[in-house]
């Protein structure tokens, strides 16, 4: 009920289940910690073996270095075998929903939606928000 009345008041709707999983691609993201990687070429190789499909950097939510790795869900356990085989511990392990076709939004509208995933995001019925943002 606390998710319909925030979508209700910030201008959005609730679907049915499903109306919107053709925008997303559901993905394994690990997260690893870029001090810990000595060879982000050597290890990009080895992990293509295992699924990998996208490896970049980012930073955490305190801004600190990060390595992100993502595969196909259905190789998630491939690619963590193949990390800890390398005694690689993620500081994460997950499936996330990536956006296949993101979305640009006049500054006006990009703030309301901001807001209204910044709402929904900090609802304790909420575990995670994806979306089409760009």
């Amino acid at each position: 009920a606390s998710v319909r009345n925030l979508l209700a008041k910030g201008n959005g709707n609730l679907g049915n289940t499903g109306s919107v999983s053709f925008q997303f691609k559901k993905m394994g993201v690990f997260r690893l910690d870029l001090a810990g990687v000595k060879d982000q070429d050597e290890l990009e190789l080895d992990l293509i073996d295992h699924g990998l499909e996208e490896m970049g950097e980012s930073s955490g939510e305190k801004g600190e270095p990060q390595l992100v790795i993502r595969c196909a869900f259905n190789d998630f356990g491939r690619l963590q075998e193949a990390l800890e085989g390398r005694s690689i511990t993620p500081l994460s392990a997950e499936h996330e929903y990536i956006c296949a076709v993101p979305v640009e939004l006049p500054e006006e509208q990009a703030g309301e939606v901001l807001a209204l995933i910044d709402k929904l995001e900090q609802d304790e019925d909420v575990q995670k928000v994806f979306h089409t943002l760009a």
